[in-house]
């Protein structure tokens, strides 16, 4: 898992400080060690295990009739079908109760987490963030949100609503890919900083500093 340290606080601080010097923009930085448990990734994994079981029963019911006589020994004049199904149902409840403590291991399972629920996930939480942390909370509406969620390794860039109407997302494109670039390197506050720099261009592009502008939200990192 990804840390950040005092220092890289310091650095992403100083970073926004400088690229607000610049405009009437507001930058937000936020961290994050993961957006979403994948409690429902790790549920629907269990319960494709008991089905594949299921399915193997019906396809090869004689496997199922040898591997019952391995457990309780071939002593038995005959396999009734309720022994069977008796069987089969510890055996499915088994691979289920398994899948779902070996899932535990987050690692696995945002290995096992397709990609676009991991963006739908982290986009989600960016939006969220932005609305209760920054949105509408400068005069000019010129927040950017810089989100990072580290276990993923994946960002969002959110802007408020004055922004939006001089940008498109892929206006962001080289603030997104200096962020990460680092990030997948090990370097999350370096990739935060670079997006801070093109963030910054774009603010000072659309929306350069006048004389009455103020400092609206504090310079730093947030971690959540």
């Amino acid at each position: 898992m990804l840390r950040l340290s005092d220092e890289d606080h310091a650095k992403v601080s100083a970073a926004i400080a400088a690229a607000e010097s610049h405009s009437d923009g507001e930058i937000i930085a936020v961290a994050t060690p993961i957006s979403d448990p994948y409690h429902d990734v790790a549920l629907h994994w269990a319960v494709l295990a008991l089905i594949a079981v299921l399915a193997w029963a019906a396809i090869c019911p004689s496997c199922l009739e040898w591997w019952l006589n391995l457990f309780l020994g071939s002593w038995r004049p005959e396999t009734t079908i309720r022994e069977l199904l008796t069987f089969l149902m510890i055996l499915a409840v088994l691979k289920f109760t398994v899948v779902l403590l070996i899932l535990k291991y987050m690692p696995l399972r945002l290995l096992l987490t397709p990609s676009a629920t991991k963006e739908r996930r982290v986009r989600r939480r960016a939006i969220a963030t932005f609305k209760a942390g920054a949105e509408r909370r400068t005069v000019g509406r010129t927040g950017v949100l810089i989100y990072l969620s580290m276990a993923e390794r994946r960002a969002e860039i959110v802007a408020d609503e004055a922004i939006t109407k001089v940008t498109t997302p892929e206006t962001w494109g080289e603030a997104m890919a200096a962020l990460l670039v680092e990030v997948k390197a090990g370097r999350p506050a370096d990739g935060i900083v670079a997006a801070v720099e093109q963030v910054g261009k774009v603010l000072a592009e659309h929306f350069p500093r006048s004389s009455t502008n103020t400092n609206e939200i504090p310079d730093k990192l947030i971690e959540l």
